[in-house]
């Protein structure tokens, strides 16, 4: 299962992170987000310790969303050692091609 972020813990399991991070940005009202749900979160089982993949919701974590940009979602981020380092807007995505991309991180 994917770790539940917040802007109360954001900095302590995302900025702070020595770890490759995945954060997914979604709202319950999405249609897209509830499709990559099941992909994110086996992502986040199969990654273990490797790396963080987190969700925020953007209904109540307005702040983040608008700090990072989120115009739509889904909208995934992905982080390393606190700075962005690539984006993905949509729900076109395989959970490989997710995975191949925080590895490279």
């Amino acid at each position: 299962m994917a770790l539940q972020l917040t802007e109360e813990n954001f900095e302590a399991e995302v900025l702070n992170s020595t770890k490759p991070v995945l954060i997914d940005f979604w709202a319950e009202w999405c249609g897209p987000c509830k499709m990559i749900s099941p992909l994110i979160d086996e992502l986040a089982e199969e990654m273990g310790d490797k790396a963080v993949v987190g969700k925020v919701e953007v209904d109540t974590a307005q702040a983040l969303a608008a700090k990072y940009g989120v115009r739509s979602i889904p909208f995934l981020l992905f982080m390393k050692d606190g700075e962005v380092k690539d984006q993905i807007v949509g729900a076109n995505v395989t959970k490989e091609s997710l995975k191949a991309k925080l590895e490279s991180l």
